[in-house]
C-alpha cells in the first residue's frame, strides 16, 4: 500500500531554517510528481511547492518563493522541502502528497503530516 511519511517537523525561532522529508513508498516513486502542502489552524489547505518525477521542474508558492526549495531524491524515494527565513506565518502541518495511476484512474495519497511552528 502506498505511504508517505514525513518528518522534519519543530520548533524553530523566525529567521530559522528547518528541512522536510517525505519518504514514499509501495508506489514507483520515480514516475509521479510530488507535493507539499500546509494547513495554518483555521485556515484551509494550500500548495506550497511541486517538483516533477525526474525533479527537472518545480514550482513554489509566491508566499514562499525565494525562502524554501523543493527536491527529490529518487534513490531513496525522499522528497525534501528546505524552508529557509522562516516567518510566523509559515507555521503550518505541513503534507506530501502524490497523484498515481494516469487517464481515468488516479489516486490521491496524503501523509499524515509534520507540524512546523516558527515562534520565539
Amino acid at each position: 500500500q502506498v505511504q508517505l511519511v514525513e518528518s522534519g517537523g519543530g520548533l524553530v525561532q523566525p529567521g530559522g531554517s528547518l528541512r522536510l522529508s517525505c519518504a514514499g513508498s509501495g508506489f514507483t516513486f520515480s514516475m509521479y510528481a510530488m507535493r507539499w502542502y500546509r494547513q495554518a489552524p483555521g485556515k484551509e489547505r494550500e500548495l506550497v511547492a511541486s517538483i516533477t518525477s525526474a525533479g527537472g521542474s518545480t514550482m513554489h508558492a509566491d508566499s514562499v518563493k525565494d525562502r524554501f526549495t523543493i527536491s527529490r531524491d529518487n534513490g531513496k524515494n525522499t522528497v525534501y522541502l528546505q524552508m529557509n527565513s522562516l516567518k510566523p506565518e509559515d507555521t503550518a502541518v505541513y503534507y506530501c502528497y502524490v497523484r498515481t495511476g494516469g487517464g481515468y484512474l488516479t489516486l490521491d495519497y496524503w501523509g499524515k503530516g509534520t507540524l512546523v511552528t516558527v515562534s520565539s
